[in-house]
């Protein structure tokens, strides 16, 4: 789905929400914890940021640093120490 058709959703399900008062105090309520969640998700980066840990990345790869694997099941291990 296009962020356009995303937003089309959004509004017209916001508007069978905004005719009932107890929906959208609950909307309302989720609404506050996604963005609290965005706020504290170690996953969200900037492209800046996003971009600069993959020239890291390539830097210790150039540098021999990098972590390779022979098999699927070597890597799973690995994985799964993390």
């Amino acid at each position: 789905m296009t962020s356009v058709q995303l937003n089309a959703e959004l509004l017209r399900n916001m508007s069978i929400i905004a005719e009932d008062e107890n929906l959208l105090k609950r909307a309302v309520k989720y609404l506050r914890k996604l963005i609290a969640e965005k706020d504290t998700d170690p996953t969200a980066m900037t492209k800046e940021e996003f971009f600069t840990r993959i020239s890291d990345a390539e830097k210790q790869i150039a540098d021999g640093k990098g972590i390779t694997f022979t098999n699927r099941n070597d890597m799973n291990d690995w994985l799964n120490s993390l």
